[in-house]
């Protein structure tokens, strides 16, 4: 399975993103998916993630209110949608596809995981 992830890029505070995930080859449409991320220096970061049918999503406390994640089964496509970035949101960010089908904050629930896409926020 391989995932990616595209829409990343450099844009200034207060500005919005928005990134895809998809997969090739591979339906997506049963399994949970997750937004992580990583900065320079520091360890992974969980950032939201949505159920196989999005009846549920969840998010990390510093991305709440701020960023969105949805899906589209039909297009084997998962998005994350940031608005109001701050600086503090540059890192890379990666997709990946969960075990099973649930929403979950936890890294070791993911099997397979994109190459990342690069997001900056300037001040």
């Amino acid at each position: 399975v391989q995932l990616q992830a595209s829409g990343g890029g450099l844009v200034e505070a207060g500005g919005s993103l928005r990134l895809s995930c998809t997969a090739s080859r591979y339906t997506l449409r049963s399994y949970g998916m997750g937004w992580f991320r990583q900065a320079p220096n520091t360890e992974r970061e969980f950032v939201a993630a949505i159920m196989w049918n999005a009846e549920r999503t969840s998010y990390g406390d510093s991305v709440k209110g701020r960023f969105t994640i949805s899906r589209d089964n039909a297009k084997n496509t998962v998005y994350l949608q940031m608005n109001s970035l701050k600086p503090e949101d540059t890192a890379v960010y990666y997709c990946a596809r969960a075990l099973r089908g649930f929403d979950s904050s936890t890294a070791s629930d993911y099997r397979y995981w994109g190459q990342g896409t690069l997001v900056t926020v300037s001040s």
